[in-house]
């Protein structure tokens, strides 16, 4: 079982002071993150890619290339890789690159996204969203194949055998299709066997058991080994001393940010009401102490079947130190308990999903 954290490099309003944190200084404290991180034995840091003044990183590769060099064991990913409105030899290229530099330590997360500023600042059209990721994925695949490519597509000039370099450590690189839920894409990752994470960010976790079950069956149905296919959660949440000071610190960002978010999208207020249920077993906040998280991480495994959870922290602006001393609980604290209770289960031969 692999535990981690992604974060979203948020640079919003401090809800206390209402001041704005500057992106060079919000991309320094994200590599601290990723260097204790990996300091006290998590397994995975992802680093989304966005294109607003609210968010400082809009190329996780550098974010996580300036952290490889300072870092061991973790795993360095995006989380995701806005793969529909780049250029795929460009994304190989980049993570490429991170994996020599960490030495074979790399992952692509592909996906749509949520947010679509990257369409128009990049000349894509909305229209064509479906098309530019199957096309840009298949482009993408091909080039970790082999050295050599020929394609080509209706959204990027054609590659008539010409190399793509530098080659990657990992052979191959991996690449994993990010989904908030959506059937088809789910579908798609199973039958091409790509690991899959599922953005669990709302509701009950349990009801996407039924998602994995359909990916699992759609990688058989394709002669995939599901055993070796790891299966990821995204889930937003904080680790602190006790439960009730931990719920207090991380609700007045995660208000400001899910209002924020809510009035573009057409979304209810987002109320403490609301925040206290979804810290409950069966909801999408993994907020509390690190026995609280722990048994939601065990939770989730035992009733949906995730192998790496990831901790979406901060949600919003939050003072660093708060942010540090989360990731420090959760890889040592927390992430034992996980681990010690999963490899009880399997000594003693226990079903899992």
């Amino acid at each position: 079982m692999e535990i981690g954290i992604s974060t979203f490099v948020e640079t919003t309003p401090d809800v206390q002071t209402g001041e704005v944190i500057s992106h060079a200084q919000r991309l320094r404290e994200v590599v601290e993150e990723i260097v204790l991180a990996d300091r006290v034995g998590l397994d995975v840091f992802g680093v989304g890619e966005h294109h607003r003044k609210d968010y400082a990183a809009s190329s996780p590769t550098l974010v996580l290339a300036a952290a490889a060099t300072q870092t061991k064991w973790i795993r360095l990913t995006s989380a995701v890789t806005v793969l529909s409105s780049d250029d795929p030899v460009r994304v190989f290229q980049d993570f490429a690159t991170l994996d020599g530099l960490s030495n074979g330590r790399a992952e692509i997360m592909a996906g749509r996204g949520s947010f679509i500023e990257s369409f128009p600042l990049f000349g894509y059209d909305l229209n064509d969203y479906e098309e530019l990721f199957e096309e840009k994925l298949d482009l993408l695949l091909r080039l970790r194949e082999s050295e050599k490519v020929t394609w080509s597509g209706n959204h990027r000039p054609a590659i008539r055998d010409l190399g793509v370099y530098p080659r990657p450590v990992q052979d191959p690189l991996p690449v994993w299709i990010g989904s908030g839920g959506n059937t088809e894409s789910v579908i798609r990752a199973g039958l091409l066997g790509l690991p899959l994470v599922l953005a669990i960010i709302g509701g009950r976790p349990t009801q996407f058991a039924p998602l994995v079950q359909l990916y699992k069956k759609a990688a058989a149905q394709a002669g995939h080994d599901v055993s070796k296919l790891p299966i990821a959660s995204h889930s937003h949440g904080f680790v602190g001393e006790d439960t009730a000071s931990a719920a207090d610190k991380f609700f007045p960002s995660t208000q400001a940010a899910m209002n924020v978010i809510g009035r573009e999208r057409g979304w209810g207020h987002y109320s403490r009401a609301s925040f206290d249920a979804a810290r409950s077993l069966e909801g999408a906040l993994y907020v509390g102490d690190p026995e609280t998280v722990a048994q939601k991480i065990i939770h989730l495994r035992k009733n949906v079947g995730i192998t790496r959870f990831m901790l979406h922290c901060p949600l919003g602006t939050m003072p660093h130190e708060d942010v540090m001393r989360s990731i420090e609980l959760l890889g040592t604290e927390v992430a034992p308990r996980v681990r010690e209770e999963i490899a009880r289960w399997e000594a003693a031969g226990e079903p899992q999903e």
